[in-house]
């Protein structure tokens, strides 16, 4: 009965029933707006939003601090959703995954159904976790406790290997992807020893090296893999984002119904949601890959997966959101954050006095701000997605823009985020390299995500991977939980070699080749793809070289993750480029059909589009660097509005202007973010 009258107490403190309801709902409203907004925004993250709004809660009673700051922090997931949708650039790191799906489906004209099915899904992940979370209290400890490190460390390489299988019936080069995923999260200074690792210290000098020390950011990798080629693609077809027209925007309540037709799998994601919160360390960004690894495998039909399926859209969509209520579980009872969101609130317990544990579960002390959590991710996510729903018509309708309309304020968003990931214009750079690379990849029937799953897992492999060896030596390869792991592997290697092997008795085709992403034009010409490959066996093989001559050297401990990945990574590579040269090879024979590349007459006209939008892209990049984004948002807006997309003088004007100062407006004044004011100031201040 304590806990029934604990939970109704909780309700009522949070509803404006009562003057304390009223506050904390108020205050929960508020958190509501802001979190609405950084999740549609890419670049500012629900993490950074949080500590900045953590100096307002020191005068608030418990309740309404953290109505105030989990109100903000349940629905950056969920509004994520429709950047990732609409423009194929995640608003949130955890909403990346959306993008696979759910952008193909709004170039199909049918983004108002992904967005339905996103929200639904969002909707029933985020009361699914809260549940889980007024639930599991009690049961918590055992399954936190029956992890371990080797356990940790095979379950990643499961997600790696389930998500490898999203590689178009290629699974040599998902896996490939994924271990090049790995490989990247290696880059910066050892977790364990402090050593210095691929930061081409030789190469860039000591300067930008150092820049190199804090590793790869996620957001950057997740942009430039996703939004750089869509761009890109955009500008050389000249079409709107959605290049069909699909029912009225494709079908809101169409995706709220699938959201039901799939209700077994919105559960079972749900749920996996849920569990991996609850793992410390994990988080988000893992959860929505594995939720999305989840639903392409329980797919009989996983050739619709990464060409606009649905279920593509609700399984990230509902993991994403239950993942909030289980990683408060370890927070709450054990004081063990789960994740950067939950670190910042665990600051929030003690700014206000109150200390996570057993205190928190005891109806004599703290049970009724606890249960209060489960209300606040409830009603929170309600008011956030019945708001979506208002908004939808006018959300979808911009993907009906013609494109070089959108573009520039699509280059300002992929800049914006690439630079407040660390407020640095290297990682605005590094949005350039990882966007040239997604754009090869998609060239050269490499899919995407498998490198950014391994990107995600990277830094929870090799720590799992280094505490287990010290712990265990090479005995843990033998403990139970890792040789079920391993056999769930080994199984889903062995599935999907099935797959392929089945499809192509089916088809007898002459090699087994990936599925192109739809919707990209292919610019390429069939003979430079074993070339791409034998840029990756080039790479390990430099990875390799580091590790053993370099590495190794200077601390042996530091390079055993390198040596133990790049070996069979090298391996994958040199299958790859032997794939990719025997398929040109039959294909020179006459023994293969041709590949089914654009030969149009108009294909030089495409080529030069492509050249013009690569050339503004990088104009842009030097735009912000020169003058700072406060002056090259409008300047660089303008000029590409005038003589890149055409359009007449008053339209650029407008539109330049109205992208200027929504910028500042925005981000400078009432953020102040802290953006540099750009190169040729500096230099002027050095003459003053």
């Amino acid at each position: 009965m304590e806990y029934i009258e604990a939970l109704y107490n909780a309700l009522i403190n949070i509803l404006p029933f009562t003057s304390q309801g009223q506050q904390a709902f108020f205050f929960m409203l508020v958190g509501v707006f802001i979190g609405f907004w950084v999740g549609i925004l890419p670049g500012l993250g629900g993490a950074a939003t949080l500590a900045l709004m953590l100096p307002f809660i020191y005068k608030m009673d418990p309740t309404t601090a953290f109505a105030f700051l989990l109100g903000a922090n349940a629905v950056t997931a969920t509004t994520g959703d429709i950047t990732s949708i609409l423009f194929g650039v995640p608003g949130e790191g955890t909403t990346a995954s959306t993008i696979v799906d759910g952008h193909p489906m709004a170039k199909k004209g049918e983004a108002g159904r992904a967005l339905g099915a996103a929200l639904m899904s969002s909707l029933v992940g985020a009361i699914f976790g809260a549940f889980v979370l007024a639930a599991a209290i009690p049961i918590a400890a055992p399954l936190v406790l029956s992890i371990g490190s080797p356990e940790f460390f095979m379950l990643a390489i499961l997600g790696i290997t389930f998500v490898g299988s999203l590689s178009g019936g290629n699974i040599v080069k998902g896996l490939m992807a994924g271990g090049l995923g790995l490989m990247i999260s290696i880059i910066g200074l050892d977790p364990i020893r402090g050593v210095p690792r691929f930061t081409f210290e030789g190469i860039l000098g000591q300067g930008p090296s150092i820049f190199l020390w804090d590793g790869i950011d996620l957001v950057a990798v997740t942009i430039g893999l996703f939004a750089i080629p869509e761009i890109i693609d955009l500008a050389v077809k000249g079409t709107s984002i959605a290049r069909e027209q699909v029912g009225k925007l494709g079908g809101v309540m169409e995706g709220v119904k699938d959201t039901f037709r799939h209700w077994w799998l919105v559960l079972k994601c749900s749920a996996l949601g849920a569990y991996v919160g609850l793992l410390p360390g994990v988080g988000g960004g893992t959860a929505q890959w594995v939720a999305y690894a989840y639903a392409v495998q329980s797919s009989p039909d996983k050739e619709r997966f990464g060409k606009g399926a649905v279920e593509g859209v609700l399984g990230p969509g509902a993991a994403n959101n239950s993942t909030r209520g289980g990683d408060l579980i370890t927070t709450v009872a054990f004081g063990i954050p789960s994740s950067v969101s939950t670190a910042i609130l665990f600051g929030a317990f003690l700014i206000q006095g109150i200390v996570p544990g057993p205190d928190m579960l005891n109806p004599a002390k703290h049970l009724t701000l606890t249960f209060s959590f489960v209300w606040i991710i409830i009603v929170a996510n309600i008011i956030t997605v019945a708001a979506c729903f208002l908004f939808l018509n006018p959300l979808a309708k911009i993907t009906k823009i013609r494109g070089s309309l959108l573009i520039p304020f699509l280059l300002v968003l992929i800049y914006l985020g690439g630079f407040t990931a660390k407020n640095s214009f290297g990682d605005m750079i590094m949005v350039l390299i990882f966007g040239a690379l997604g754009w090869l990849m998609v060239q050269f029937d490499w899919q995407r995500p498998p490198l950014l799953v391994g990107l995600v897992l990277g830094t929870i492999t090799e720590r799992n991977f280094w505490i287990s060896t010290q712990a265990y030596g090479a005995a843990w390869l033998t403990h139970p939980g890792v040789l079920i792991i391993g056999l769930f592997i080994v199984g889903a290697i062995v599935y999907s070699i099935s797959q392929i092997l089945r499809e192509k008795r089916k088809s007898r085709p002459a090699v087994p080749e990936a599925a192109p992403e739809p919707e990209i034009v292919m610019l390429s010409s069939p003979i430079h793809r074993p070339i791409f490959a034998l840029f990756f066996v080039a790479l390990f093989i430099y990875v390799l070289r580091e590790t053993f001559y370099e590495i190794q050297p200077m601390e042996e401990r530091a390079a055993l993750f390198p040596m133990v990945l790049g070996i069979p990574c090298l391996a994958l590579a040199l299958l790859a480029f032997g794939q990719e040269f025997f398929y040109i090879l039959r294909r020179t024979t006459g023994r293969t059909d041709p590949p089914a590349i654009s030969s149009s007459p108009e294909l030089g006209a495409i080529r030069r589009r492509a050249v013009s939008i690569v050339a503004w892209t990088l104009g842009f990049f030097l735009a912000i660097w020169l003058l700072g984004f406060v002056i090259a948002v409008p300047v660089a807006s303008f000029l590409y509005f005038r003589f890149a997309g055409g359009e007449k003088w008053p339209i650029s004007i407008l539109l330049s202007l109205a992208a200027g100062v929504f910028f500042y407006g925005l981000f400078d004044y009432f953020l102040h973010l802290p953006f540099p004011e750009g190169v040729v100031f500096d230099w002027f201040n050095l003459f003053d």
